[in-house]
C-alpha cells in the first residue's frame, strides 16, 4: 500500500470541510450554540446546522442538555482539547513564513511562570526581546495549578511554561537555572540556628498549599515526615517575606529571590536544617513547536537570560 493511501476506515481529508473545525472549536470552548455563533460572527441557525453535520460525522451529540444547562459529552470534552491543538497547528501553518527575521516579527510571545521567575528573568528577557525583535510583544501569565496540571493543552495556546521539574511529564523541557531553598524568619525571633523541631512546631507561610499544588520543597518535607503547619497561604513568592516579617512564622524561599533588593530587610536567612534537593527551574514547551523558528528564537532568549542570571548570581548559581 502506498504511503499516500488513506488508512483503512479513515475519511479522506479532501472530503472534510475544514471550516467545520472553527465551528467545532467555538462550540466546545463556549459550550453554547448561541455564544459560539456570537464568537464566530454568524447566525445561530448556521452554527446549529454545522453542529448537526459534526454530530453525524462523529456519531456523538458533542453538546447535550443536562437540566437547564448544556454540557459536553465525554467525547465532546476530549474534542475540546483536540480541536484547540489542531486549530493552533493550522494557525501556525498559515502564520509561518519561508524565512524568519526577528526584526520584522510582530508576534506576541507568552510565558507562564511564577512571580519569582518574573522577578529574576523578566527584566533581562524583555530587554533581549526589545533588542532582537523590537516589534514583538511579551506577555507574562501567572502560573496556577490548573495551567500546570493541563500543561499539554496549555502549551498548545501559550509558548512556554517555566516551572520546576516534578510537575510536568512527557513534554520537551530544558533546565534553565538552579536555586537553593532557604528558611526565612523575622530577624528578632530566631537568633540561633534553626532545627527540624522548628520546622515541625512553628507556624508557616506556604506558597500554594493543596492536594494538587505545592512547592517542591514542601513536597520534600512531607516525604521526610515533616508536615508544615500552614498559618498563611499565598500564591506569590514575592509576598512571602512580608508575611514572615514581624511574626513567629517561617517560610521556605528560593535563595535568588532573597538576593533581590529589600527582600531580606528585617529578616534572617537560614540554611534548611534538613537536606532538600535544589530547585531546578525548567522551560517546557509543546513538541509541535520544537522546530518552529519563532519558538526556537524565544527559547534561545530565555536560555540566554537564564545563563546571564547564573553568571551574575551568588549562592544558587548553577
Amino acid at each position: 500500500m502506498s504511503d499516500l493511501d488513506p488508512r483503512p476506515g479513515a475519511r479522506p481529508l479532501a472530503n472534510i470541510d475544514l471550516n467545520l473545525l472553527l465551528t467545532l472549536d467555538a462550540v466546545v470552548q463556549h459550550q453554547s450554540v448561541t455564544r459560539a455563533a456570537e464568537h464566530l460572527g454568524v447566525s445561530q441557525p448556521a452554527v446549529s446546522a454545522a453542529l448537526g453535520r459534526l454530530r453525524r460525522h462523529f456519531d456523538d451529540q458533542i453538546l447535550q442538555r443536562v437540566g437547564n444547562r448544556y454540557r459536553l459529552t465525554p467525547f465532546g470534552a476530549d474534542l475540546r482539547r483536540r480541536t484547540r491543538l489542531a486549530l493552533t497547528g493550522v494557525e501556525r501553518v498559515f502564520d509561518a513564513r519561508g524565512t524568519f527575521d526577528s526584526t520584522d516579527t510582530t508576534r506576541e510571545f507568552t510565558v507562564i511562570t511564577s512571580d519569582y521567575t518574573v522577578a529574576l528573568l523578566g527584566g533581562r528577557l524583555t530587554e533581549l526581546l526589545t533588542e532582537h525583535a523590537p516589534h514583538a510583544r511579551l506577555r507574562w501569565i501567572p502560573s496556577n495549578p490548573e495551567l500546570v496540571t493541563r500543561a499539554e493543552h496549555t502549551l498548545t495556546v501559550h509558548d512556554v511554561l517555566l516551572v520546576p521539574h516534578g510537575f510536568i511529564t512527557d513534554l520537551p523541557s530544558e533546565i534553565i537555572f538552579h536555586d537553593d531553598w532557604m528558611v526565612i524568619t523575622d530577624e528578632t525571633r530566631s537568633p540561633g540556628a534553626l532545627t527540624s523541631h522548628d520546622l515541625r512546631e512553628r507556624p508557616w507561610v506556604l506558597v500554594f498549599h493543596s492536594q494538587t499544588a505545592s512547592t517542591p520543597a514542601a513536597r520534600q518535607l512531607r516525604m521526610l515526615g515533616i508536615e508544615p503547619t500552614a498559618q498563611v497561604i499565598t500564591e506569590n513568592f514575592l509576598t512571602t517575606p512580608h508575611l514572615v516579617r514581624g511574626s513567629e512564622r517561617i517560610a521556605l524561599v528560593p535563595r535568588r529571590l532573597l538576593e533581590l533588593p529589600g527582600m531580606l530587610d528585617g529578616l534572617r536567612m537560614h540554611p534548611c536544617p534538613v537536606e532538600l534537593s535544589r530547585l531546578g527551574q525548567a522551560m517546557w514547551w509543546h513538541p509541535i513547536f520544537t522546530d518552529e523558528p519563532e519558538h526556537r528564537f524565544l527559547r534561545t532568549l530565555v536560555h540566554r537570560a537564564a545563563v546571564e542570571l547564573s553568571h551574575r548570581g551568588t549562592g544558587g548559581a548553577g
